[in-house]
């Protein structure tokens, strides 16, 4: 597939942006709040990337099935499927997390929209950066010589 290597420079490139985020969201937090401060901005670091890493792994993953008969319908669900973790995900990050003493609710949330923001950054860079030609993933009929 000619998306594969986008997605995987995506992924690597927000692997090292979460590393960076995550220095400093927690550095942040720290000076804020504390040891409290640090591990919420860790923690929102780390739930933001895991949530949009999913996505792109999940599609890394169902483009195995290219070529296959059925390769659509097991794209979307491996895609709907990635989704449905998240969502579970979520609630269940939120139900433990949420109500612990520890947390710091604004360092959590604001290194969450952080995470999001730096992964749309790097998104959109990796896209603009690499190239895919309109029509991908074709062959091209070879041309018969005359044999006259």
């Amino acid at each position: 597939m000619s998306s594969t290597p986008i997605l995987r420079r995506t992924l690597i490139w927000s692997a090292i942006a979460a590393l960076v985020l995550a220095m400093i969201a927690g550095g942040i937090g720290f000076a804020v709040a504390g040891v409290n401060g640090l591990w919420s901005g860790l923690i929102g670091v780390l739930l933001s990337m895991v949530f949009l890493g999913v996505t792109a792994a999940s599609i890394l993953f169902a483009n195995r099935w290219f070529g296959d008969p059925i390769y659509v319908q097991i794209f979307f669900a491996v895609v709907l499927g990635g989704w449905l973790l998240k969502i579970v995900i979520f609630i269940v990050a939120m139900l433990l997390i949420g109500g612990q003493p520890w947390v710091v609710p604004m360092i959590l949330f604001l290194s969450i929209i952080a995470g999001v923001a730096v992964s749309l950054v790097v998104d959109a860079v990796v896209l603009m950066r690499m190239r895919l030609p309109n029509v991908s993933d074709i062959e091209l009929p070879t041309t018969v010589e005359d044999e006259s």
